[in-house]
């Protein structure tokens, strides 16, 4: 078994997908670029070599190639739509929203949208408009998935679970996790690299993953922010609280099977979001928690997240903004108080 980046396993499952199916394509800004940097983070790199009629480069214009993403599936192909930045979407989100995730209940089931959306999200230096977490967009649309990856093995198995889909899947990805190298390396990256074996798999869209093993609080987070959900629950354990972590990974929908036995096991719960505070996926996840596990809960949910601010470029503000392990130990201790 193989140690690989994220970068790497989305890559050699965008490989297999395309050597396996032949209506698989990839189409993005700059994602086949001859010598280039294969997409803004070398998820791609190299794959225009084997497949140079199945990676298109696009203009930009992300609300006419998320177009063609959805004319191409609708058609029978399986197009995965590469936009540079997650803050892009927005400029996709007619085709995203008003036609990917609708096609298919509005045609009675008669029409699939077999669409994969991969998106970069995460501050990392690049200022309000390249850095937010834009997850909170998109897990209130019905008729599609959103599913955020943490490790190179999820982020493989997700891939080629989201293209064997027959509806439209948005995969979040952090750029400081991706673990690119060289001239790529990003400053403040986390080792997200993780054991993938040589043989198929798939890891399905609507589980969340247990992490660590705990009993007194529960930890639920994603993306950059499970990584530190982790360190902040070993710190923890030094002192003699056992914090149970959970990868919430799938975002729409919420496995609340996974975390409600949990809940059920510790009775107290630390949400953890990069992103504003108000509005976002944890808001949803806290008024989740107290439908399906509500009687278990011994204590209020506590919140850890940005503030209501656009992200920072100064780089000192950029830290503030972000949660950090200092914060989430702090959260649990509050939640454990009270």
């Amino acid at each position: 078994m193989r140690r690989l980046s994220i970068a790497e396993a989305l890559r050699e499952g965008i490989a297999e997908e395309m050597r396996r199916d032949p209506s698989v394509f990839c189409l993005g800004e700059d994602i086949a670029v001859p010598g280039g940097w294969g997409g803004a983070f070398t998820v791609t790199l190299g794959l225009e070599e084997e497949f140079p009629d199945r990676m298109l480069n696009t203009p930009i214009a992300e609300l006419g190639f998320f177009g063609a993403a959805v004319g191409a599936a609708v058609a029978g192909m399986r197009p995965i739509a590469d936009v540079q930045y997650g803050d892009f979407l927005f400029l996709a989100m007619d085709q995203i929203v008003n036609n990917a995730a609708k096609l298919r209940y509005m045609s009675g089931g008669t029409v699939s949208v077999p669409l994969v959306m991969r998106a970069p999200v995460g501050a990392t230096g690049r200022g309000s408009q390249h850095a937010q977490s834009m997850e909170r967009y998109f897990t209130g649309v019905p008729g599609m998935k959103v599913v955020a990856v943490s490790n190179a093995y999820d982020a493989k198995g997700v891939l080629k679970s989201a293209v064997r889909d027959d509806n439209p899947v948005l995969i979040f990805e952090h750029k400081l996790l991706y673990g690119s190298k060289g001239a790529r390396t990003e400053p403040g990256a986390v080792d997200a690299t993780s054991e993938v074996p040589d043989e198929d798999y798939t890891v399905p869209l609507h589980r969340a993953a247990v992490r660590r093993e705990g009993s007194q609080v529960t930890i639920l987070a994603w993306l950059l922010m499970a990584h530190l959900a982790s360190q902040a629950a070993e710190r923890l354990s030094a002192e003699g609280i056992e914090a149970e972590v959970i990868d919430v990974r799938s975002l729409s929908p919420i496995d609340y099977e996974t975390i409600g036995a949990s809940v059920r096991k510790t009775g107290r719960v630390v949400l953890v979001e990069e992103g504003p505070r108000s509005g976002g996926v944890s808001a949803e996840i806290a008024a989740g928690l107290m439908e399906h596990c509500g009687n278990d809960l011994l204590a209020p949910v506590v919140r850890v997240a940005s503030p209501d601010v656009p992200v920072p470029f100064t780089p000192v503000l950029e830290e503030a903004y972000r949660p950090d392990v200092a914060r989430i130990v702090e959260g649990v201790r509050r939640v454990l108080r009270d």
